[in-house]
C-alpha cells in the first residue's frame, strides 16, 4: 500500500514546480518574449531574445522548453502555432494565458494576507493592482466575444428577441470590470443602450476609453458607484462573476428588482460549482476556492460585508437571495466550463 506521506510529499512537489512555472510564463508574457519568438521562428540560446541580457534569455528558453512551453529541436527554441494562440491570441477561446497575471497580482499580496486572516479585515480590490485587474478582464474578454452574443442569449429566445425590438433595450450592467461585456453586448444589438457600474475606479476609467475606442461611447457609459445605488429603469441588467464578490449581494438583487422594467429579466452568470460543498472537490472547484482565499474573499471583507459568500457561490445561496429580493428563480441550461447561469424576474 502507497505511503499517504509520499503521496502528499510527492504532489506537493509537483504543485511548487507548477506554480513556479506559471510564473515564468507570467515573464514571458510580460517582457513580450513568446510574441519575439512568434516573431522571428526559432533561436539559439546564443541568438537571445531581443532586450533581455543573454543569460537570463538562455536560462528562460531552457526552461521553458524543460517545462514543454516551447519546443527545441537541433538546438534552436521555438514557439508552436497553437501554443502562440493560447498564450497570446487574446481573442481566442483558447486564451487562458492571463490566469498567470491574475496568479501573479494574488501572490504579491501574500504578506498582507498573513496580516489580515488572524484579525478579520480585508484588502481592498485596488490593492490588488494591475495584475488582477487586467487578469480576471483578460480571461472573461475572450467568452464575451466568442460566446456572450452567440450562444448564451440565443439560448433564453425572449430575452434575445427583446434585445433586437425597437424601442431599443436599455442595459444595466452591474460590476462590468473593465467593460468588454457591455461593449460586446452594444455592437451585436445596435439598438440597445448599455450603462456599465463598477466600484473599482480604475476600470470605469478603462471601460470608457474601451467603448470610444470601440465606437460605441454614444450607446455605452459608464459609471464609478455602488450597484445598491444606480437609479433607472432596465429591461435587463447582466451581473456576470461579480454577485459573489458583492458586500451586500442580497440588498443588490432588491435594487435590481425595483430597477426592472416590467417583463424585465436579471442575468447572472458565476462561478460553476456543486450545489452543495463536497471533499475533495473537482478541478473547477478546487480553483476557484484558491481564488476566494487569495483574492475574493479578502477584498469583500473589505468592505464590512453583509454576508461574505466567497468565490464558491453556490446555486441553492443565489435562489435564496432572489427570493429575499422577491424574485423568481431559474437556472438556465447554458453550457459553460466556468460558470452557472441564473435568470431572475418578477414574480
Amino acid at each position: 500500500m502507497t505511503d499517504s506521506r509520499d503521496l502528499l510529499a510527492d504532489r506537493l512537489v509537483g504543485d511548487v514546480t507548477t506554480a513556479a512555472e506559471v510564473l515564468t510564463v507570467h515573464l514571458g508574457l510580460e517582457l513580450g518574449l513568446y510574441r519575439a519568438l512568434a516573431a522571428s521562428g526559432p533561436v539559439t540560446a546564443d541568438q537571445g531574445l531581443p532586450g533581455i541580457a543573454p543569460r537570463y534569455a538562455r536560462e528562460w528558453l531552457e526552461q521553458q522548453a524543460a517545462a514543454g512551453y516551447l519546443d527545441y529541436e537541433d538546438g534552436r527554441f521555438s514557439l508552436p502555432a497553437a501554443h502562440a494562440e493560447v498564450l497570446l491570441d487574446a481573442e481566442s477561446p483558447y486564451h487562458v494565458a492571463p490566469l498567470t497575471k491574475l496568479f501573479a497580482g494574488m501572490a504579491s499580496v501574500l504578506p498582507e494576507l498573513l496580516r489580515v486572516f488572524p484579525t478579520g479585515e480585508g484588502i481592498p480590490y485596488e490593492a490588488f493592482g494591475r495584475d488582477v485587474r487586467h487578469g480576471i478582464a483578460s480571461i472573461n474578454r475572450p467568452m464575451y466575444l466568442n460566446d456572450y452574443v452567440q450562444s448564451w442569449l440565443p439560448a433564453v429566445p425572449d430575452l434575445h428577441r427583446r434585445l433586437q425590438a425597437e424601442p431599443g433595450a436599455r442595459v444595466l450592467d452591474l460590476g462590468c470590470g473593465l467593460g468588454a461585456s457591455s461593449i460586446t453586448l452594444a455592437r451585436a444589438y445596435p439598438r440597445v443602450r448599455v450603462h456599465g457600474v463598477d466600484l473599482d475606479k480604475s476600470s470605469v476609467e478603462e471601460a470608457g476609453q474601451a467603448a470610444a475606442a470601440a465606437g460605441v461611447a454614444d450607446r455605452v457609459t459608464f459609471a464609478h458607484g455602488d450597484a445598491r445605488v444606480v437609479v433607472g429603469a432596465f429591461d435587463l441588467i447582466t451581473i456576470f462573476e461579480a454577485l459573489h464578490d458583492m458586500a451586500d449581494p442580497g440588498d443588490v438583487l432588491k435594487a435590481a428588482q425595483a430597477q426592472l422594467t416590467p417583463g424585465g429579466s436579471i442575468l447572472i452568470a458565476d462561478e460553476k460549482v456543486a450545489h452543495e460543498y463536497a471533499a475533495p472537490a473537482d478541478p473547477v472547484e478546487r480553483f476557484h476556492y484558491a481564488c476566494s482565499v487569495l483574492h475574493c474573499l479578502p477584498a469583500t471583507m473589505a468592505e464590512t460585508p453583509a454576508e461574505a459568500a466567497g468565490t464558491a457561490l453556490r446555486a441553492p445561496t443565489v435562489a435564496r437571495w432572489a427570493a429575499g429580493a422577491g424574485l423568481a428563480y431559474e437556472e438556465l441550461p447554458i453550457d459553460s466550463p466556468f460558470w452557472r447561469f441564473y435568470r431572475l424576474r418578477h414574480l
